[in-house]
Order: structure tokens, then sequence, then C-alpha cells
């Protein structure tokens, strides 16, 4: 069958370095960090006290009161997400039949704000079952796709896609391909998370995957750095509308980049630990490029996973040789996480974004808190360390891999 061409036309942010696209690109491309002592909760007796929180996001921006307390912290980011996305690309009912447009969305954990708060009240009470009606409709994790539907009138595909930090890579993954086959003209797809709570922060210092660099927040995730101790935590939403080339150029819709390829893998190999010789990486921008049709000398940049953790930093570094060989030499390579931390299941969203936005304007977002480079590092690699660089990119790739082994990568091309 011929397959359809498949184009950006719109994107929405809610980012620890801002609640908006363009706030969260320009801290990005200056280096900022998002990380800083937690406010949430009283965090003095855990092994790590910081973390890369949403500042100054109100949710009565974008719902009434009574709308919001209905609704998990992680639904808040994806609907505000998707309302910013959705104006952005100006699809409306008048120029787009809304039963072909769908939602396909990411979330590793879902409503676990929810859950720890309902578990906390009926742990304190006296036994007898109290629960709020909303309970199991705020926390399971595809309901953030359900709203968004709700909030559009949009009744194409809708699901979520469930695979730890690479759950919404592979919701874009799903969705550029139900939208390629023909099954839908235009899809909102992304991924958000809200797991910076007690039971967040606690399991994963129980994991030790954590940083407990608490004295230095803002340079606590370092990526490739010699020093780096673990990742930090982080939360938001991001959303990103992909369409039917056709189809957006009908409606007259401004295009930043062209979605033309993705790959998935697994590890095979360990719960939490990445293969230690980057086996899963290495298949799954073999597989992505392979889709999109690609020679790895096309690929210009690559935003790696980069979480910052001793382990996983090395193994998709010796990935990106072993797929690119001395081209790997001719890329740019950066950690985004360095500034935003780790949003788990959001973390392909966020990062889709950037990669889309470093293909349309021709900057490299930086990998900042380097100071000491890790000496297991290939020195030839350009890492693009604490500043950002300007180089035209016709071609990248976005990596995510999450617990369990689960690898997803997508290719990002200047639409011509």
């Amino acid at each position: 069958m011929q397959l359809k061409r498949v184009v950006v036309t719109g994107l929405g942010a809610v980012t620890p370095l801002g609640n908006n696209v363009n706030d969260y690109w320009n801290n990005l491309i200056n280096g900022v960090s998002g990380a800083a002592p937690i406010t949430r909760f009283d965090a003095a007796k855990f092994k790590t006290r910081f973390a890369c929180e949403v500042k100054g996001f109100n949710p009565e921006e974008y719902f009434d009161r009574k709308e919001a307390r209905k609704l998990d912290t992680y639904t808040w980011y994806g609907i505000a997400a998707s309302v910013q996305a959705m104006a952005d690309s100006g699809i409306t009912a008048e120029n787009t039949d809304l039963n072909e447009v769908g939602v396909i969305w990411g979330s590793g954990i879902g409503g676990l704000d929810t859950f720890q708060n309902e578990t906390f009240a009926f742990a304190k009470g006296d036994g007898t079952p109290r629960f709020n009606p909303f309970f199991i409709p705020k926390m399971i994790a595809d309901i953030c796709s359900g709203h968004i539907s709700m909030r559009f009138g949009l009744r194409g595909p809708n699901f979520t896609t469930v695979s730890a930090c690479a759950s919404s890579t592979n919701a874009m993954i799903d969705a550029f391909n139900y939208i390629r086959m023909g099954k839908a003209v235009a899809i909102v797809t992304g991924g958000s998370e809200a797991a910076i709570n007690e039971s967040g922060i606690g399991g994963f210092n129980a994991c030790q995957a954590m940083s407990t660099r608490n004295d230095e927040p803002a340079s606590a995730s370092r990526p490739y750095d010699k020093d780096r101790d673990g990742f930090v935590l982080g939360e938001g939403g991001g959303a990103i509308i992909l369409e039917e080339l056709d189809h957006a150029l009908a409606r007259g819709a401004k295009i930043y980049a062209e979605v033309v390829g993705g790959g998935m893998s697994a590890d095979a190999h360990h719960i939490t630990a990445p293969h230690p010789d980057g086996l899963g990486a290495t298949l799954v921008m073999t597989r992505a490029l392979k889709d999109a049709g690609m020679n790895p000398s096309e690929i210009d940049y690559i935003n790696t996973h980069g979480t910052s953790t001793p382990l996983g930093d090395l193994a998709e570094l010796k990935a990106i040789t072993n797929v690119f060989g001395e081209h790997a030499y001719k890329m740019n390579i950066s950690s985004t996480k360095s500034m935003t931390g780790h949003l788990l299941g959001a973390a392909g969203a966020i990062e889709a974004i950037a990669t889309i936005l470093a293909v349309k304007n021709g900057i490299i977002p930086p990998t900042i808190n380097n100071s000491t480079p890790d000496p297991e590092l290939d020195p030839k690699l350009n890492l693009t360390f604490n500043k950002m660089q300007r180089r035209n990119v016709d071609a990248a790739i976005s990596n995510t891999f999450g617990f369990g082994g689960h690898n997803a990568a997508v290719v990002i091309k200047k639409y011509n």
C-alpha cells in the first residue's frame, strides 16, 4: 500500500523549564536548569530532596475549579499541553472531520498523586473504606487520552501506550503509523507524567536510581560527566499534532517538520539496567533508520535518552558508535535531560519537541553541567557540552529507553 507522509503541525508543552513551547525552547537553548529543592512535600528525610518541578502552573487557566478536582495532576499537564498544540495547529471542526482525528498518548505511571493521596487517607482512617468516587477514573494511565478526546470531540483512534520512559515515543510512533496507513488524518500524541511526591521520590531512591546531590540541585543532572550519580526526577507534558501531509496542505497549515520513521526494540536483559553493550539501543536506531529509508550518514543530531546514570549514558553512546561508525563524530549529540530532568513517560514527548525545533531552527540544545567528561567517553563525539551550537539539521533522531528494556526512537526530518 502507498504510505502517506506525516508532518508536525502543532506543539504544546508544560515543563520544568516553562509552561509553553516558547519558554521551554528558549530556556533549553540557553542552558537553564529546571532542578530545585522540592516544594510539593517535606522531603527533609528523603535521600533526594530536589526535583525538576513544573513551576507556576495554574490549572484554572484550563479548567474550572470543580473540573480540576476531578483530574489527576498528570492529566492537568496533558490536557494543557494538548490545548496549546491544538490551538497551534489550527485544526477545527470547520476545516477537519473530527471523526478522523485521534489521540494516542503515553504515560509510564499515570495518576500517582491520586493513588498515593487516596491510599494515605485510607491508612490514616479507622479502616472504613471511604474512597473518592473519582479515585479510579483519576488514576488510570489511559484517562488523559480520554479527556483530551472529550475536550475537542475527537472520535478517531484513542488509547495510551505504557512502556515506562519510552511511553510517549511509542505513542508518537503509533500515531505516525496510524496516519500513514490512512486510519486517521491527524492525531494528538505525546505524553504526561506527575510523579514528584513521596511515593515517586521514595520509590526511585529505593532503586538507587536518582542523584543525591542535594547541595547543588541545579547541577545534579549531568549526563556524561565523571561525577554523575543518577537522574533527576521531572514532571510535565508535551503534545504534538501529527497530520497527514495532503490534509495539512489543503487547510494551509504551517509545518514544523516531517516524521519519517520509528523503531522499537527490547533489551531482553534486566528490569532496570540497560544492556551494557547497548544491544537494544543499537537495534532501535537501526530499525528507525530502516523505517525512514535513510542512511546513518544522513542524520545530523541525536537527542539522547541521556539520563545521567553511570550505566545508561555509556551504553547509549556505545550504541551510537555501533550504528553510525565514523559518521558519529560528525553529528551533534545532546541530552536535554540535563536541564529538564527525567519526565519518565513524558520524556519522549518533550524531547521530540526539542528535536523538532532543533530541525526547524538549526540550533542544538546543549548538554549542561559537564565539568569533567567521563574518561570512558569517546573524546571524538560532539556531546554539545554546556552551550548550544548552531548548525543545519536536515534530520535527527530522538531516543527513549525505559525500565523493562523498552526502547523507542523516532526520526524527524526537515520538511521539503
